[in-house]
């Protein structure tokens, strides 16, 4: 099973982001004193007590009005509601109970999600608690009393949300079938993808974006190897709020590539690659997934001899942090290359999953050291004294060292770089672990 998705849920101002910043360990979410001003990347890894979850801040847009807040509060609590497993309902104990908490409260208390509600900015357990005692009046359960910015009562309140987890989350699934993430923006095609694939109208398509309310699976088999697809096209309905279509897709895309063992990025070729495409690519990113961009709607662009080679930069220089990303342009309309795309996941799941023998490795480092001088600071000069793969998907690889502070990060670059020259690895991240040892 894949980790627990626990959202953070909650009007505007009471908290949501500086709670999602003391649980993440670090500042992940902008926080200001204004209403809506979480635009950041909005989801975490996070580990309490031997238990692994992804958290989601669902922090809500600045209102333009005050007419248009509930709906806003509605659409920020559906979202937590189809996406997470556990949700945290925040409230402000200094402001007291209003009416959009009970407004949000009926909605989560009619949702079959277990629901823990918080009372935060409690910063004196003594002198808020007859205030925090309100808080039953929602009917959701028991209030748990926080500081999120002074980090009182954090414990209690994990300890509370952990209890709902499934026995077996965590637990790798049985099911040995390679998991495709199909990912990308609302209305880039990812659905019509799916149905050429699968030779038939799987997944329901329309002109409007966003029109596949939760992720589906589908199952397929291509020349005797099944497959599982993990479509993750957008919104319930056509919200005119851009920044909610942006956050909701994100979501979407972090529960599917969690999941997944390769992620395969949908890009409109009309539209060109954008801002929105590179935050779901890192997402996949930072989760050390195979990757392979599908360049959608090639059958729409007008073509010179230069024409795939300006796309190709493009993407290239929008996605840099990703160079070893697996490209392929095709057309899910009029079935150009799209059937390439199994060939291209099997290489990477094949890459994601190579092991490279100790010795021959640690022949190509010894190369590589050999060509170009490690770094040295003050008369001291980096030493590599061997390298190691200790895990796969992705390939991981430890390198010892005689002083981290000397690893800069481009030297570690270029080393994957003679390791990519070397065995390949399109696809797949790799990642690197510098160890100290000491000499003699």
């Amino acid at each position: 099973m894949s980790k627990p998705i626990v959202a953070i849920v909650g009007r505007p101002n009471v908290g949501k982001s500086t709670l999602f910043n003391a649980l993440a360990g670090e500042r992940i979410s902008i926080v200001q004193d204004t209403p809506g001003v979480t635009r950041d990347r909005i989801y975490a890894d996070v580990t309490w007590l031997n238990k692994n979850f992804t958290m989601i801040d669902t922090g809500g847009i600045e209102p333009e009005s005050k007419d248009i807040i509930l709906s806003q509060m509605r659409e920020q609590a559906q979202i937590a509601i189809d996406t997470a497993d556990v949700i945290i309902f925040i409230t402000d104990v200094r402001q007291g109970m209003v009416d959009a908490d009970s407004k949000v409260a009926d909605m989560l208390r009619r949702c079959k999600k277990p629901v823990v509600l918080t009372v935060n900015k409690v910063d004196s357990f003594a002198k808020f608690m007859p205030d925090v005692y309100e808080f039953y009046n929602l009917g959701i359960g028991d209030p748990i009393p926080i500081s999120a910015a002074s980090r009182l009562g954090l414990g209690e309140l994990l300890d509370e949300v952990a209890n709902y987890f499934p026995e077996d989350a965590n637990q790798e699934e049985e099911d040995d079938r390679p998991k495709i993430a199909i990912v990308g923006k609302p209305n880039v095609g990812k659905s019509s993808m799916i149905n050429k694939l699968c030779g038939e109208e799987r997944v329901i398509v329309s002109e409007i974006a966003g029109t596949t309310r939760d992720a589906i699976d589908t199952e397929i088999t291509w020349q005797g190897r099944d497959y599982v697809l993990i479509d993750t096209a957008g919104l319930r309905r056509k919200n005119k709020i851009k920044e909610e279509i942006e956050r909701f897709s994100i979501i979407r895309a972090v529960t599917a590539v969690e999941r997944a063992d390769v992620a395969v990025l949908v890009i409109d070729a009309t539209e060109g690659v954008t801002e929105q495409d590179a935050k779901i690519a890192g997402i996949a990113h930072d989760r050390g997934k195979g990757v392979i961009i599908a360049v959608n709607k090639w059958d729409a662009i007008e073509k010179n001899d230069k024409t795939i080679y300006e796309h190709t930069n493009r993407i290239r220089e929008i996605l840099s942090f990703m160079p070893y990303a697996e490209l392929l342009f095709l057309s899910a309309k009029t079935g150009q290359r799209i059937h390439k795309l199994f060939d291209m996941i099997d290489v990477v799941l094949a890459n994601s999953a190579m092991r490279i023998q100790t010795g021959v490795l640690n022949e190509i480092v010894t190369e590589a050291v050999a060509m170009q001088q490690p770094p040295s600071d003050k008369g001291k000069r980096l030493r590599i004294y061997y390298v190691t793969q200790v895990s796969v998907k992705p390939p991981t690889f430890v390198i010892f060292v005689n002083d981290k502070e000397l690893m800069h990060f481009s030297y570690t670059r270029y080393l994957e770089n003679r390791i990519r020259d070397a065995f390949g690895f399109q696809g797949t991240s790799l990642r690197f672990i510098i160890r100290e040892r000491k000499e003699g």
